[in-house]
């Protein structure tokens, strides 16, 4: 008996490999050699896991160790370490941060659907109002069956994310040994300090938030802490893996990237098409056309509107079996014929609705769309990162309470330094990452978007009590 518990023990490299799959893709390769230059990124890449991944992925391991017993969720994180009241804002901001990023998938489907199709970046200069009530439609649509309980959906989340994951890694190695495999052309740079040195200037530190969005999530895999053999010892290694995994895949891959755009002139449309243009790229030089490019854009149609699902579905469970009524008006937990909480879709329905519909009114190009789309996410998607390092700073103030297989560090004021580090790198990034230096539109959705989903769960506790007045 013994002996087959120790074989589903989970070893340190299974760990990093599961980590790195749930945190980093090539979009976020392709993002941050948009927003910082080319090869610029690569200093900016090895800043960002210096100062801020190492200690946040470390911190995740020590919090899930400690409440092993908890689901590893945030909300019981900051449930057994300040109370149930801070445990539902927890709870809510978890699920609210994820209305923009619902939001963004419509378009993604439709130029990954364009691509597939035409085979080229027509969808760039699509009518904007046009794409924008289209992306509508296509989220309805998604929305209804999510409230069906497409439990097949769950299943092609799973094959179109190990499939781009996998497409994502092959990519990469594919385009540095072309050259030597194929003969194939490839860009030449001239590499010195300055083509890898960002300027350190405005648009440097408001786009912070995008480095921060693509290196979060890695509290997703804290359940698992528990399951290694050895965890006080393997987890620290598999997060080191882990770091050094990411650092390796943003330099390699920016290096790959080089290969095919000119670091001195990154197209403009790189957000919104660059993968499409990389993947045909890398079949010219194999010689086998718009093959991975195609086969690219299925992959990714499929997972936008997998991911789509189970981004509305997943998290409105967690809120709402995590929380009771007395902080969530009971209306939200009513339920369909299919499980799903029907006014809690609504809701959904609502917010998401109103993120697809009011960029009509500000920006007018489809490139400017998903940029601003993706700055979106990473303003918003961080703030729920801010309650594990509240979550740290209150376990190590009550260190006393609690056991851990794991511990960043014992000692009370540098978990209090580096709990409150990440918290201010977090919150700074996300209130410059706010700024637009092009658009005075864009930079008021960015600050107003955050505030209205907060402030909406500060009030949801309100209607709750008044409910339960008119009730009694």
């Amino acid at each position: 008996m013994q002996k087959t518990n120790e074989a589903k023990k989970i070893f340190w490299y299974t760990l990093a490999f599961m980590a790195f799959s749930t945190v980093w893709s090539m979009g976020n390769i392709i993002n941050g050699y948009s927003e910082y230059g080319g090869l610029k990124a690569i200093i900016s890449w090895v800043l960002i896991f210096s100062i801020y991944f190492i200690p946040y992925s470390l911190m995740v391991g020590e919090l899930g160790a400690t409440f092993k017993n908890s689901g590893g969720g945030v909300s019981s994180w900051i449930d057994g370490t300040i109370g149930k009241k801070i445990a539902y804002y927890a709870g809510w901001t978890y699920w609210v941060v994820h209305m923009p990023y619902i939001s963004q998938k419509p378009s993604r489907v439709l130029i990954s659907f364009s691509w597939m199709i035409f085979q080229d970046k027509s969808i760039s200069s699509a009518n904007i109002t046009i794409l924008s009530l289209v992306s509508l439609v296509i989220f309805l649509v998604v929305l209804y069956l999510a409230s069906r309980g497409v439990n097949f959906i769950k299943k092609v989340a799973t094959v179109a994310g190990s499939s781009m994951f996998i497409m994502s890694i092959m990519f990469i190695f594919m385009a540095i040994s072309a050259p030597y495999i194929t003969g194939a052309k490839v860009l030449s740079n001239t590499y010195s300090l300055k083509t890898f040195m960002p300027a350190f200037d405005v648009k440097f530190f408001t786009s912070l938030s995008i480095l921060v969005f693509a290196v979060g999530g890695c509290e997703k895999i804290s359940p698992y802490v528990n399951k290694m053999k050895n965890p006080s010892k393997d987890f620290p290694k598999g997060m080191i893996s882990l770091v050094i995994m990411v650092c390796f895949t943003a330099i390699i891959g920016t290096f790959a990237l080089s290969l095919m755009f000119d670091t001195n002139n990154v197209p403009k449309d790189l957000m919104t098409n660059g993968a499409y243009y990389a993947f045909a790229k890398l079949g010219e030089y194999y010689g086998l056309g718009n093959f991975f490019m195609i086969v690219y854009a299925i992959v990714d149609f499929c997972g936008q509107i997998s991911v789509m699902v189970l981004s509305i579905d997943a998290p409105l469970r967690i809120l709402l079996e995590s929380t009771d009524d007395e902080f969530i008006p009971k209306t939200l937990f009513k339920k369909n014929k299919f499980g799903s909480y029907v006014n809690g879709l609504k809701l959904i329905g609502i917010i998401v609705s109103i993120l697809i519909i009011i960029p009509i009114f500000g920006i007018k190009q489809v490139d400017e769309l998903v940029r601003w789309l993706v700055k979106l996410n990473s303003v918003c998607m961080p703030l729920r990162y801010l309650w594990v390092f509240v979550a740290y700073i209150a376990l190590k103030k009550h260190a006393e309470k609690f056991n851990s297989e794991y511990y960043l560090t014992k000692n009370k004021t540098i978990g209090y330094i580096l709990g409150g580090w990440c918290f201010f790198f977090t919150a700074f990034a996300c209130v410059l990452g706010m700024y637009s230096e092009t658009s005075p539109f864009q930079t008021i959705l960015n600050i107003c978007t955050p505030i209205v989903l907060i402030v909406l769960g500060l009030i949801m506790p309100t209607i709750a009590k008044k409910q339960r007045e008119n009730v009694r």
